[in-house]
C-alpha cells in the first residue's frame, strides 16, 4: 500500500489535485492539518467527492469527522497515542467497532513492537533523510524480522520505494516526495510502478 500525507497547509490547487490522485489509484490519503479548525476540516472535506471519502484516514477531529462523514478512519500521531495511556485500547476498539479503521505513528522501532494494542497499520519514520523537512535524517530502519504491518515514511519517493520495500516495510508514505514533485500526480504513479515492481 501506498499513503500520502496532505500538505500542513492547504494549496489553491490542492483538492483539484487530490481528486487526481485518488483517480490514479490513491487508497489512503492521511488528512493532517494540525493548525487548521474543526470548520477548517469540514470546508475541506465538503470539497472532496463523497465517493472518495472511504479513503481518508483523519488526523485530527476523530469523533466529530467520522460522525459527519464516511472516512477510512482515524490516525493517531505519536503524541496522541501516548496521552492516551490507559484508555488506548477502548479508543481504538470503539472506532473498530465502528469498522473504522485505526493507524498510529512511531520514531522507534522499540517502541512501535512493544505497542500491545493492535492497529491496522503503523507509521515508522524517517526511514530516510526526509524531503519536507531538511532538517530530518533517516535511520535506516530495518523491519524485517517484524509481524506487524509497518509504513515507512521519511524521504519516500519512487527512488526510494524499492529500498524501503527491501527493509520489510508492507506499505510506502510519502508528503514531499509527492507534493513536492512538478507533477504531483506523475510523481505518485511512479512510485505506483516502483512498488509493485519491488514486490514482484
Amino acid at each position: 500500500m501506498i499513503l500520502l500525507i496532505s500538505p500542513e497547509h492547504t494549496t489553491p490547487d490542492e483538492i483539484e489535485m487530490l481528486h487526481q490522485l485518488f483517480e490514479a489509484g490513491l487508497t489512503h490519503y492521511h488528512f493532517r492539518k494540525p493548525e487548521a479548525s474543526l470548520d477548517d476540516h469540514i470546508t475541506y472535506l465538503n470539497q472532496v467527492e463523497a465517493q472518495y471519502h472511504n479513503r481518508i484516514m483523519t488526523h485530527n477531529y476523530h469523533g466529530e469527522l467520522c460522525e459527519q462523514f464516511d472516512l477510512r478512519g482515524v490516525h493517531l500521531e505519536e503524541a496522541m497515542w501516548r496521552a492516551q495511556e490507559t484508555r488506548l485500547k477502548g479508543y481504538v476498539s470503539a472506532f473498530a467497532k465502528s469498522n473504522k479503521k485505526v493507524s498510529s505513528s512511531y520514531h522507534e522501532l522499540e517502541d512501535l513492537e512493544a505497542q500491545a494494542v493492535t492497529f491496522d497499520y503503523t507509521i515508522l519514520s524517517p526511514v530516510f533523510a526526509a524531503i519536507s523537512k531538511s532538517d530530518m535524517q533517516g535511520r535506516g530502519f530495518d523491519v524485517r524480522a517484524s509481524e506487524k504491518f509497518i509504513v515507512g515514511m521519511g524521504g519516500i519517493n519512487a527512488v526510494t520505494t524499492p529500498e524501503a520495500v527491501a527493509l520489510g516495510f508492507k506499505g510506502v508514505g510519502a508528503l514531499g516526495g509527492i507534493w513536492n514533485a512538478q507533477n504531483p500526480v506523475a510523481a505518485f504513479v511512479e512510485m505506483q510502478e516502483a512498488f509493485k515492481e519491488a514486490n514482484t
